[in-house]
């Protein structure tokens, strides 16, 4: 049975300074080296913030994002600060028992101009690249490959970050060189792909193919690269179900594609405003989200 969980489509924390509002997460400053992340439940597609919310959304990736952060913290450090966000905001504000659970306090970082995704298998822009240059992002990869085909090995196909109404843009990884230095880009190339393993192997064991994701990454002040943002969740990757993947077809998934899906059958054109979803694709929706915490983490809500 699907809870019937409060949704928090955007806040105005009473007492702190908003700093930021982006797709899905508002962040406020806690002093000058911490910052309050909310992750409302919010939801994007084609880079288009969409009218309607997903109810507990974001609760679902801040758990599991925090499960992420945790089994990947011997590899790289992340922007948590283990600051419990009760003791943050303020006892007076109307929304608490809704922001609380959704938030997280996190080090004040210079984030890296660059989204680093990495892809077991092919599907979504990385297929329309492959069928017509038989490449993603400048690697070559074996002809004759069939759409949600498993990669050889995973590749790194990083991509630009757009600011807000625009689309983010494959790119190569020598393009990442230019942006970041060639110590830093090496170091989020090795960082991504090892983390992609990793959860890609554990993921399988509890019945989900992680099909890809996409990692954030910033800089502290001595210039370490530091892991940020969200962390294969959702929103972030494409998770399957195992038993439905077949080479040649797209799989059923618990996450936003299902939401992509829906709106690549009207008549928009991917442009704000979004519109507005059905309640049948909004519960579905969050049973995806839901399905995919349990399996993953075993935690509910």
């Amino acid at each position: 049975m699907i809870p019937n969980l409060p949704a928090l489509y955007e806040t105005d924390i009473r007492g702190l300074r908003r700093l930021h509002r982006g797709k899905v997460r508002d962040l406020y400053a806690v002093d000058h080296g911490r910052m309050l992340m909310v992750a409302t439940d919010r939801i994007s597609a084609f880079d288009v913030v969409l009218p309607t919310p997903i109810p507990g959304k974001g609760v679902v990736l801040t758990r599991l994002s925090n499960f992420w952060f945790e089994r990947m913290s011997d590899l790289v450090e992340n922007h948590l600060t283990g600051i419990d966000p009760a003791t943050v905001v303020p006892a007076d504000e109307p929304q608490r028992e809704l922001i609380v659970p959704r938030s997280v306090v996190v080090h004040r970082l210079r984030p890296l101009p660059v989204e680093a995704v990495v892809r077991g298998y092919l599907i979504g822009s990385g297929w329309k690249d492959y069928r017509r240059t038989g490449a993603i992002c400048g690697v070559r990869l074996p002809p004759g490959l069939r759409l949600a085909e498993r990669l050889p090995e995973p590749i790194y196909t990083p991509s630009t970050k757009a600011a807000a109404g625009a689309h983010d843009e494959n790119i190569p990884f020598a393009r990442t060189v230019e942006l970041l230095g060639a110590g830093v880009a090496l170091r989020v190339r090795e960082l991504a792909l090892t983390i992609y393993r990793r959860a890609a192997e554990y993921a399988l064991g509890r019945g989900i193919i992680i099909a890809d994701t996409k990692f954030e990454f910033g800089l502290d002040a001595a210039g370490n690269v530091v892991l940020i943002d969200e962390l294969l969740t959702p929103d972030s990757s494409r998770f399957w179900p195992v038993e439905h993947w077949r080479p040649g077809s797209n799989p059923p998934s618990f996450d936003k594609q299902y939401v992509r899906d829906y709106l690549e059958g009207l008549d928009w054109d991917k442009r704000a405003p979004g519109p507005e979803l059905p309640e049948s694709v909004v519960r579905d929706t969050q049973a995806r989200y839901l399905q995919a915490l349990e399996i993953l983490t075993g935690e509910t809500i």
